[in-house]
């Protein structure tokens, strides 16, 4: 007769449940993953296969009790390594909505603003239009499965431990936060330098023609210039945006890293 004491079973739900927190946590806050308009029921389905593929390759757990305050707190620590490790991809997402942002101001489409479900918010057209072919890119590339290979790999730089996480993590989160700002802001600059030629150029034209209105001349020159230049450098983006996210994955386990306790 098969018998199954306490112990095995506990050392069995231990084995499955602080894993999967730490998994259920990145898909909740990454990109793409944790879209709201993925269906709950493939994101729980996605989060248990995962779980059960990678769980038994993670070695021996901590011989603590789940429900007690130990084990509580091991749990906790899964759920901030996993948050921490999906906001450091969502930091490449932004940077390019922020680009988006740059250019529609400058474009004169500031006022054009969508209902963004990501981030549950008005953003402006473009930033939108950036953001949906970033995350086409980032599927092309496999990159939710470079996500989830580093996922995968964050056990191994830091396997589930009863010590508590460093806070260094969260410093290295907040710095890399700042890429938000430095790579929106370049990836904007060409469109930037072509918009304010366009807008010396019709301050010339105001200025020597004071009869042109112009606010029904230079919208719609602008705008014009605006799609010209977004034309032309699309192709040239592709390959920045690979770079962004192989910087995203390296951040994601740079993460883990620096969260990892110094006894470790």
């Amino acid at each position: 007769m098969l018998t199954v004491t306490s112990a095995q079973l506990i050392g069995w739900l231990t084995a499955f449940v602080w894993p999967m927190f730490r998994i259920a946590a990145l898909i909740a806050s990454a990109p793409v993953l944790g879209n709201p308009g993925f269906p709950r029921s493939a994101k729980m389905a996605l989060i248990v296969a995962i779980t059960l593929v990678v769980a038994p390759v993670l070695g021996p757990m901590p011989e603590i009790d789940p429900g007690s305050a130990a084990g509580l707190l091991i749990l906790s620590q899964q759920i901030v390594i996993g948050l921490a490790m999906g906001l450091a991809m969502r930091v490449v997402f932004v940077a390019v909505e922020m680009a988006g942002s740059l250019i529609g101001l400058q474009m004169g489409l500031g006022f054009a603003t969508f209902f963004d479900p990501v981030n549950s918010a008005q953003v402006p057209v473009i930033a939108q239009f950036l953001g949906v072919l970033f995350s086409l890119v980032f599927l092309a590339l496999n990159g939710h499965l470079f996500m989830i290979d580093a996922l995968a790999e964050s056990f191994r730089v830091f396997p589930v431990s009863a010590q508590p996480v460093s806070s260094l993590g969260w410093k290295v989160v907040v710095d890399w936060g700042g890429e938000i700002f430095r790579t929106g802001l370049l990836l904007a600059l060409p469109m930037i330098a072509a918009l304010l030629i366009a807008n010396i150029s019709i301050g010339v034209m105001t200025r020597a023609a004071p009869q042109l209105n112009i606010f029904a001349v230079g919208f719609p020159i602008t705008l014009a210039a605006g799609f010209m230049v977004l034309f032309v450098t699309l192709p040239y983006m592709a390959p920045i945006f690979e770079h962004m996210m192989r910087d995203g994955l390296e951040m994601m386990l740079q993460v883990a890293r620096a969260t990892q306790p110094s006894g470790l």
